[in-house]
């Protein structure tokens, strides 16, 4: 039958004697080596004043941000306080557990530091990492797949997926291919096609477009996305976690649009 598809993609993409990479691993660094160029590239295009001394500083500030949100993010809002009686777990990162949303709220906060130490305005470098971050959600939902992790619900549709192991024998919904395409895929030619509008979007057009598009992309894949077993489904049994987190992104992003359409800030590199 069609729908018996079987993933059983191996998450170590190769081994060098006893160290192993794995798929996920990579993500994460071909993630960021795309955002440093392309944001290279839309620095150029928008006529920045961007060097590579300052690219430098804002993408290690966003791997810290990113890592370390994205860990917190996950013992904080999906832990369901397992990491409050064991927090040195907290730091076993090879035990998986990483969060969009408090890596979206470390960059945030890590953008600050960046836009401080080059100068650059702040909803410059929140437009820019808008524009490349769904590269890394591509990725990353990619390696989730291949991880055979935060799968879907079960479903008759042909394209279901087999996951095995605690997913079971039944079909699923490949939920992180869905992600991969609308948070990744979608969210990136939207951004990308405003980007190429001349001149420049005011400063936090895409930063707010990316927290809308996002968070309605997440809210309806959360539907068919199997809750974390720890936390179920919230409020009488009918929202997930995910969804609760997705809300305020929304929201936010609206009021940052009408912040960028009301100021219409231009676009600004580094200072003279």
């Amino acid at each position: 039958m069609l729908n018996d598809i079987y993933q059983n993609l191996d998450p170590v993409a190769f081994s060098i004697g006893p160290f192993s990479v794995r798929w996920y691993g990579l993500a994460y660094m071909v993630g960021f080596l795309c955002a440093a160029l392309l944001m290279w590239c839309i620095a150029k295009r928008w006529k920045l004043r961007f060097d590579a001394d300052a690219l430098l500083t804002i993408i290690c500030c966003i791997i810290v941000g990113v890592i370390v949100g994205a860990r917190l993010g996950y013992c904080l809002f999906y832990g369901n306080g397992y990491y409050l009686d064991h927090p040195l777990e907290i730091f076993a990162l090879n035990q998986g557990g990483m969060s969009f949303h408090g890596g979206l709220i470390g960059a945030l906060l890590s953008g600050i530091v960046a836009a401080k130490l080059t100068g650059i305005p702040y909803l410059t470098l929140a437009d820019m990492g808008a524009i490349v971050a769904p590269i890394g959600l591509f990725l990353g939902r990619c390696a989730n797949f291949v991880n055979g992790e935060l799968w879907g619900a079960p479903t008759n549709l042909p394209w279901g997926v087999v996951f095995g192991g605690s997913a079971g024998m039944m079909p699923r919904h490949p939920s992180q291919l869905y992600e991969a395409l609308l948070e990744g895929v979608l969210l990136f030619v939207i951004l990308f096609a405003l980007s190429r509008k001349r001149p420049p979007r005011p400063r936090g057009t895409f930063i707010g477009v990316f927290l809308i598009v996002y968070g309605i992309c997440r809210f309806l894949i959360e539907f068919v996305r199997q809750p974390d077993a720890q936390l179920g489904y919230l409020f009488g049994g009918w929202v997930t976690m995910g969804q609760v987190l997705s809300v305020p992104l929304i929201l936010i992003g609206i009021g940052v649009l009408i912040y960028a359409a009301t100021k219409k800030l231009p676009q600004k590199g580094l200072p003279e």
